[in-house]
């Protein structure tokens, strides 16, 4: 009965990775608690457990005595002699083994479930402290269940979550493929931990440089920053410690095999790559590529900033639907504010109260409040500020967005539509249609600068490194 028990134990340690020292502790625990439990708190007794043999003995010890008054730790002095075939005196301890099955049936299903309780527990605190360690590292398992806002991975036969708002926007996942995500947390239920993996984490773009870029790895080149929105664009900021070695041209790779990697495994996401610079100006400057800047005024204490833009920059600066002036405000850590050259009075926007029954009343008030008034500042505000008010995720705000941008777009299209018609009403014959002929060409060009940054974008990386 012994070798079944240790044996069951041995098999323990090989699939549950159950140190064999640990479980040997356990298995003492219990089984001197089923002691006190038969003979009394104040027993003496010993457990040895030898794992290597097989073998479980329990040794009880009794005071040999003339008259037992308690015999749980008294035996008598003619016993004693004749159980152990010695000549013992009064006084002198008797040692016996106790085998298991003098102890009842009940009592060995109690020490059962003990056992079974304490071994979940080790293998709960054995999950945490792996998962705990392995913080910010990327993971490779199996896809096994797909919810509707999570995915659970195998990995090491552990039970990983991948919530839908870690995931990459926009991305397919199958049940049976391999995954690659990063540890993000770690928290203690009352079952196993919650291990929850994230592909959406600035963490594991940085762990996926780390592992394509060796040059990354190994401290030459150093990430110093990265702004990014999961599945459409990030911008990482790197900075060599060797003179010799180009930061971006090294994480771009020879044709751009290296960043391409990264791109393929982030579901085709941009990747702006752009050296660091401990001089904000400059720094500012190179997050804002690939527009070009004509002044730019920063406030260290404030750190909020002017950029002033040509006209033909704007759409360039700005990004689809504010991605690239948003990236870079997050990429340098400076409240940017984007100017037109010549000012803002030629510059095109609609009044919050215009997209009062699309947004909803609630809504639009809590836009309000919080001092937005314009499209264009829902548009250039940073992310961090609009989900700071009540109520507002990440979704509804990027659907906002999107909604304001289309609207901007076709209000300038149609705009310079009847600025055409008004001057053609106004003068005759050939210099009518000359003069509607001038007006168009801004309105189709204005057009065309507005689709430009998504191809832009695309080639962004490979840019930086030219």
């Amino acid at each position: 009965m012994n070798t079944e028990i240790v044996e069951s134990f041995s098999q323990m340690v090989r699939e549950k990775g159950i140190d064999k020292d640990i479980l040997a502790g356990v298995v003492e625990d219990v089984f001197s608690m089923m002691v006190r439990k038969r003979y009394g708190q104040e027993a003496k007794f010993e457990v040895v457990v030898n794992m290597d043999k097989g073998d479980i003995e329990i040794f009880l010890e009794r005071e040999v005595v003339e008259t037992v008054e308690d015999p749980n730790r008294q035996i008598e002095l003619k016993a004693a002699r004749e159980l152990s075939g010695e000549d013992l005196d009064v006084g002198e301890e008797y040692v016996e083994v106790i085998p298991l099955v003098t102890f009842g049936r009940r009592l060995v299903i109690s020490a059962k479930q003990n056992l079974n309780q304490r071994i979940k527990e080790i293998e709960r605190d054995i999950i945490y402290n792996e998962y705990s360690n392995a913080i910010g590292d990327i993971v490779v398992g199996e896809i096994y269940q797909i919810r509707r806002n999570e995915i659970l991975i195998n990995h090491n036969r552990n039970e990983l979550v991948l919530p839908k708002n870690e995931q990459i926007p926009k991305e397919r996942y199958k049940k049976g493929e391999t995954i690659r995500a990063v540890v993000k947390e770690v928290r203690k239920n009352s079952g196993n931990p919650a291990v929850v993996v994230s592909r959406a984490d600035m963490k594991f773009l940085a762990k996926l440089f780390e592992l394509e870029i060796p040059e990354i790895y190994d401290g030459i080149i150093e990430i110093k920053a990265i702004a990014r929105e999961p599945g459409e664009r990030a911008k990482v900021a790197v900075e060599s410690h060797d003179d010799r070695i180009d930061a971006v041209g090294a994480c771009v790779g020879m044709k751009g095999v290296r960043i391409h990697t990264i791109v393929r495994e982030l579901n085709n996401e941009n990747i702006d790559v752009i050296n660091y610079s401990d001089q904000p100006e400059v720094f500012v400057q190179r997050a804002l590529a690939p527009a070009k800047i004509l002044q730019l005024t920063l406030n260290q204490e404030t750190k909020a900033g002017d950029v002033l833009v040509a006209a033909d920059q704007v759409s360039l600066a700005i990004g689809r639907n504010g991605q690239n002036i948003r990236l870079a405000s997050k990429l340098t850590g400076y409240e940017l504010n984007l100017i037109k050259e010549g000012g803002d009075e030629d510059e095109y926007d609609i009044e919050l109260i215009d997209f009062k029954e699309d947004l909803g009343e609630d809504l639009y008030q809590k836009l309000i409040n919080a001092g937005f008034d314009t499209a264009k500042e829902v548009l250039s505000a940073r992310m961090e500020t609009l989900l700071a008010i009540e109520g507002l995720d990440e979704a509804l705000i990027n659907q906002t967005r999107e909604m304001m941008q289309r609207d901007l777009e076709e209000a300038e299209v149609g705009e310079g539509e009847i600025e055409i018609s008004r001057k053609g009403s106004t003068e005759e014959g050939a210099e009518t249609e000359a003069a509607a002929t001038e007006d168009v060409a801004p309105v189709v060009d204005e057009v065309e600068k507005t689709a430009e940054p998504e191809s832009t974008e695309k080639t962004q990386a490979t840019g930086e490194q030219g």
